[in-house]
């Protein structure tokens, strides 16, 4: 028989309606019903009386017995008996008082048999240790069981809620109630997710902290059976809690003394108000052996309310039916534990009223009602929520609220910043971002557009207006508040992006500035005093432009040292101003002479006339002299840079390299072309450069050509032909200056001779370089 009743046990849920007891606990003058007695206390008044139906046949004893731990077994008087069936209150209920050192208190439930008193009895004194293990793991399962019992009962309810109702509201639940929700149910069809959730229910309750401190009362040495189930992830620790073995765990704790008269049968208890229903996981005899039904109290221990936290990500709007989210106490959810809950609202002024609030777990916090709440409540209200936990005081998390008020929502900021074109980020100000539900753009003659909108930490209104295709004008954004019927709307005008400014830089008495900042394209003209720049170039740098401008007639910038101002009028007609930073002078010259010097011609190879078109063969030199403008002076730390056509400088010429000062205005420079990087060709310049780095303009110098090697340039009556080496550097050659009859060479040309039509009437042919294709060099015929 106790191996059937241990098997039994193994397998079957805990699903048949017991007998129910109605409980009272008393403390400090003050009672409650069980449902709202998490624990017991030293000197709390337990009155139990039985809940049996008029029609019950069968008599039972009700025995309760408290115990002190696995060592120690308790005194007699700890145990006390009720006849059910009597008609005195005082034998047919029982009135306790929980004793100093007691740990828990177990009912027993037996069907009248002459002697079960003494045999329970000594059961329990017998092996206390037993029965407080089974105390401890009922406790715990029937609080697990209360969890799952709420999770179950709010997904059967989803048929009331609509199809979409599972899918948002069960991950609350699942984490309101810490059940391991199956996420694979959602996503079959509507018809199959209630039950594809409620499936395995024994394995959906995750261990909650709390409610195993509650349980946590066996002490003294363990048996091998209480090591055994510690060790096990079903025995608690691992993923889940002891209700998922509980009926196995007490049916072999309970299978060590089981005996010809009695099995025990263990039950949970289902707590409402006064009542604690009795479920039980078989059904009991009352033939021999009778059964024992065994149901666990709170355990007596100090009461220790959850810490619950805000799960607020910040201000929260007071509209119908508001939530405080919470988490960290699964069981506010799924007991009475936590009554009398209230929601202290302060106002900004002050003035402090206290709402009923009540536990949502399908909401994931505490749903109060604020309808009525006076007008003082607008704007920011701070709130906490509190009550009682069990006997005790209840204090749970601080909250911010809002409400909408009378104020009017205004732009933050610069109303000329909305600029069309792009996204623009606006900021707006007023009372209660958090009840926002809708913004909304309007613009005359388009139709409105939805916003994206975010409550900044900063307490204010976060709105991205999209203006990419949006003509400048005036426009509004609407919002919408709950609990506000009509809503509120904010005017703003939006413009093309005005330039910029960052500054104006120009040299004393230059005739060009350059000025810097962002969306300078808007830049019609610079006026400085009665001189006008205009721009000439636009280069953007990053995230900055820079845009020269140049003198309009003979204007000229501000002397060094002077005090200016500039004037910048913009394409839409608005002008702004900013100071002018005046530098030293820029140096200027002019040249006063410049010579080529070829370098000597290989031998076997024709010399080839450069003329005076200042052309610098590739292996020759340059001597050219500068002088320096009125006024000004040259030192020597200044240099000459060579520059590219593109402006990049190339080479430097220095004082004792390359440059010889003649006197303080005159400089006298030689350039060799091997000075230069190799393969350079084409038009060179020049500037000079101050040793602090302010440098003149640009100024063309000479065109450095590469040099074909002839060899040979023979004629008859019809042509004549030239013979050697790197022919294609030639572009063109002819017979006469007007190049009537040219020899074009091709790109890429690999040839060593080359025709050329005519034969001309002074012994000399005209020959255009690639380098320098508009300047005529000239090659004299073999005679």
């Amino acid at each position: 028989m106790v191996a059937a009743s241990a098997v039994a046990a193994d397998s079957a849920p805990f699903e048949i309606a017991g007998p129910d007891l109605h409980v009272e606990v008393t403390r400090k003058g003050q009672t409650l019903p069980i449902a709202r007695v998490p624990s017991l206390a030293p000197g709390d008044k337990v009155a139990v009386r039985g809940g049996l139906p008029e029609t019950q046949s069968a008599h039972f004893v009700l025995m309760s017995a408290f115990l002190r731990g696995a060592t120690n077994p308790p005194p007699k008087d700890w145990l006390d008996v009720a006849r059910l069936w009597k008609d005195k209150d005082k034998d047919n209920s029982l009135s306790l008082t929980v004793p100093k050192d007691a740990r828990q208190l177990v009912l027993l439930l037996v069907p009248e048999t002459g002697g079960a008193e003494g045999v329970l009895s000594d059961a329990v004194r017998g092996k206390p240790g037993e029965f407080g293990r089974v105390a401890q793991d009922l406790n715990q399962a029937s609080l697990d069981h209360s969890r799952l019992d709420a999770f179950m009962a709010a997904i059967r309810a989803q048929d009331h809620n609509g199809p979409e109702y599972l899918r948002t509201v069960a991950p609350v639940l699942a984490r309101s109630l810490s059940i391991k929700l199956q996420e694979d149910c959602l996503s079959k069809v509507i018809e199959l997710q209630a039950s594809c959730l409620v499936q395995n229910r024994e394995a959906l309750v995750l261990s909650d902290v709390h409610s195993s401190s509650l349980a946590d009362t066996l002490t003294g040495t363990p048996t091998d059976l209480a090591l055994q189930l510690s060790a096990t992830r079903e025995g608690g620790a691992g993923y889940y809690s002891a209700y998922i073995g509980v009926a196995r765990d007490v049916a072999r704790i309970f299978g060590a003394f089981n005996n010809p008269q009695f099995n025990y049968l263990p039950t949970l208890g289902v707590r409402e108000g006064d009542r604690m229903s009795l479920l039980l996981n078989a059904a009991p005899s009352f033939k021999k052996p009778k059964s024992v039904i065994v149901s666990a109290m709170p355990a007596v221990e100090a009461d220790i309310p959850p810490q619950l936290r805000s799960t607020a990500k910040g201000a929260i709007c007071i509209r119908s039916g508001a939530v405080l989210p919470v988490e960290g106490g699964p069981l506010v959810f799924s007991t009475d534990f936590a009554h009398d809950m209230k929601v202290r609202l302060t106002a900004a002024s002050g003035e402090v009223v206290e709402i009923p609030a009540r536990a949502r777990a399908d909401k994931g916090g505490y749903e109060f009602a604020a309808d009525t709440l006076p007008a003082a409540f607008a704007g920011e209200v701070r709130a906490h929520l509190h009550g009682l936990w069990g006997f005790e005081p209840f204090e749970g998390p601080d909250f911010v609220l809002q409400k909408p008020g009378a104020d009017a929502w205004k732009l933050a900021g610069d109303p000329g910043s909305l600029i069309v074109g792009r996204d623009n980020e606006v900021v707006l100000e007023g009372a209660a971002p958090a009840c926002v539900e809708d913004a909304v753009l309007r613009q005359p003659g388009g139709a409105a557009r939805s916003l994206k909108w975010k409550v900044l930490e900063d307490g204010r209104l976060g709105v991205t207006v999209p203006l990419a295709e949006v003509p400048a004008g005036e426009m509004r954004i609407e919002l919408r508040q709950s609990g506000v019927a009509a809503g509120q709307a904010v005017t703003l005008r939006a413009r093309v992006q005005a330039s910029r400014l960052d500054g104006l830089d120009m040299h004393a008495n230059d005739t060009e500035g350059v000025l810097s900042g962002q969306r300078l394209d808007q830049v019609r003209s610079v006026t400085i005093g009665d001189a006008e720049f205009r721009p000439d170039g636009l280069v953007r740098e990053g995230g900055t432009d820079r845009l020269r401008l140049v003198a309009q007639g003979t204007a000229r910038a501000p002397a060094q040292g002077a005090s200016a101002s500039a004037s910048v009028k913009l394409e839409d007609g608005r002008t702004q101003t900013l100071p002018v930073r005046v530098t030293a002078a820029r140096p200027r010259v002019e040249v006063l002479g410049r010579d080529v010097y070829p370098g000597p011609p290989s031998d076997g190879a024709k010399v080839l006339d450069l003329g005076t078109g200042g052309l610098l063969p590739d292996n020759g030199e340059l001597a050219f002299s500068l002088k320096a403008a009125a006024g000004m002076t040259f030192g020597t730390g200044d240099t000459v840079e060579i520059g590219s056509a593109q402006g990049d400088p190339i080479a430097r010429l220095a004082v004792g390299k390359g440059l010889n000062l003649e006197s303080p205005e005159v400089f006298v420079a030689t350039l060799k072309a091997s000075d230069l990087p190799p393969g350079t060709f084409g038009p060179v310049r020049f500037r000079v450069a101050r040793k602090d780095g302010v440098a003149g303009d640009w100024s063309p110098l000479a065109t450095v050509v590469r040099l074909p090697r002839i060899e040979g340039a023979t004629c008859t009556d019809e042509t004549c032909t030239l013979t050697g080496r790197n022919l294609f550097l030639v572009d063109t050659a002819a017979s006469d200056d007007g190049f009537t009859r040219p020899a074009a060479v091709p790109p890429g040309y690999t040839g060593r001779t080359l025709q050329v039509p005519g034969r001309p009437a002074d012994a000399t042919l005209r020959i255009h370089l690639r380098d320098a294709p508009e300047s005529t060099v000239r090659l004299s015929l073999d005679k």
